[in-house]
């Protein structure tokens, strides 16, 4: 037996015991998962600095103040979403009431990312432990220190037969793949999505898959371009790039091209200084791996502005690619680095058929002042979620689910989704006793015509 399968096991145990079940300890789990990070604040912006050369304000804007929210809300409205919900009763069932249980789906397994290594492993674990689960927290090997933060903040604050959190690289998730879960949430790339889906297929495990992919950004000839040059460039650079939902590539209407790139350019230069290897506002890409292959995607492309980079900090300048052209390489694959690609369209279905030959991205933005234009991209294009006039902010909201779709993946969490996310709607129709309908019961001889009444 592993340390995985025992711990698991204990899990199963801790479970069946209905230890998780109450308002009152899933409220307090609540509370005391966000006092051990607040208890560890600092400390936590440090490892998020030393991972991936966050600043304290991105590591608190981008991190932990999304845990904290979605920790307040889930504890707020906790209440009202365990009350089982009443529906309507066909007439044919009278007399007799119809509800949902939100039960929890059991032992659950989380699988989080290094990108964003305390929100997207705090937030669905804040939605375990809302819903009433046990969970298995496998952090990412590449942010070594947020994951060993992690591991050791959480197992002082909880018994391992509640949340236990497992270290490693791609033999501890091998090992932690085989067990059965009831659940797994997983974020990460599509390619290692696809290895985890085939190991819920192995055991009928449901599960939710945070993915990503190329998430377009399209400027017509109405935006407001000061603007959108300011709000692209705090997305597109935010964490260096190396976000799910970033911009990944710009379609700009053709003739607004020369014009929008300056303005671009001075925002970059606002934010980043014009010496941004040595700005302490632009994160680090992660390791030299990504460094290598971002760089890769720079290197014989038509560089318009930045392109250099700091093997010894693994910093790269944001980075903008102009004229691009779809067969190039840094259009293969998603960048998840501080580069964008622009090229230009002259129609809006133009734009709009080259983003629906492409898988279906996590996300999409438009900047436009023209609401047929927005409702037209909206309508004919499948995407996980998006901005208009804005971009990333839409994962803010509680009360947005967020998720993708097809290759960007599959189900959705945040808010009410979270809860949601990790119990199952148990359908329960409780019928009176004192009352029953003949009309059911053999034999029927004349009774369809009654039956077409009620039933139409």
């Amino acid at each position: 037996m592993s340390i995985y399968s025992d711990t698991l096991d204990k899990q199963k145990a801790y479970f069946r015991s209905g230890a998780t079940l109450s308002y009152r300890f899933r409220k307090e789990m609540l509370l005391r998962l966000k006092n051990v990070l607040k208890e560890n604040e600092e400390r936590i912006l440090s490892a998020l600095s030393e991972d991936l050369g966050k600043s304290s304000f991105e590591g608190y804007a981008t991190e932990l103040g999304i845990a904290y929210e979605e920790i307040g809300y889930l504890t707020k409205h906790l209440k009202k979403l365990m009350r089982k919900t009443k529906v309507a009763t066909p007439i044919t069932q009278a007399v007799s009431s119809s509800y949902i249980i939100h039960e929890p789906l059991g032992n659950t397994l989380i699988m989080s990312p290094w990108n964003y290594p305390l929100q997207l492993t705090i937030v669905p674990l804040a939605g375990a432990i809302a819903g009433g689960n046990t969970a298995i927290v496998k952090p990412s090997r590449y942010s070594a220190s947020v994951s060993s933060l992690l591991k050791e903040i959480l197992t002082k604050a909880f018994s391992e037969e509640y949340i236990a959190v497992f270290e490693g690289g791609h033999e501890t998730n091998t090992e932690l793949l085989k067990l059965r879960y009831d659940f797994i949430f997983f974020t990460g790339s599509p390619n290692v999505g696809r290895i985890v889906h085939a190991a819920c297929t192995e055991h009928l495990t449901p599960c939710i898959l945070e993915l990503g992919g190329k998430s377009p950004v399209i400027i017509d000839e109405t935006a407001s371009l000061k603007l959108a040059a300011r709000r692209l460039a705090w997305g597109k650079f935010l964490n260096a790039g190396q976000t799910c939902v970033a911009p990944d590539y710009l379609l700009i209407k053709e003739e607004i091209a020369e014009k929008f790139i300056p303005l671009f350019e001075d925002e970059i230069r606002k934010m980043f200084t014009s010496e941004p290897l040595t700005c302490n506002e632009l994160p680090k890409i992660i390791n030299e791996k990504h460094f290598a292959r971002v760089n890769r995607l720079i290197e014989g492309s038509p560089v318009e502005y930045g392109g250099n980079a700091d093997d010894n900090t693994l910093k790269i300048e944001p980075t903008i690619l102009y004229p691009v052209k779809e067969t190039d390489p840094v259009m293969q694959e998603e960048i998840f680095g501080p580069v964008l690609p622009i090229l230009t369209y002259r129609t809006l279905d133009e734009a709009i058929e080259f983003i629906r030959k492409r898988e279906k991205p996590l996300a999409l933005y438009i900047f436009s002042n023209n609401r047929k234009n927005i409702g037209k991209v909206h309508d004919s294009i499948s995407f996980g979620g998006g901005c208009v006039n804005d971009t990333v902010v839409h994962l803010t909201a509680s009360g947005l689910p967020f998720g993708g779709i097809g290759n960007s993946g599959m189900g959705s969490y945040h808010g009410k989704r979270s809860f949601e996310a990790f119990t199952h709607d148990k359908s329960i129709m409780d019928k009176a006793v004192w009352m029953d309908l003949p009309v059911r019961y053999a034999p029927f001889g004349n009774k369809l015509k009654l039956l077409r009444l009620l039933m139409r």
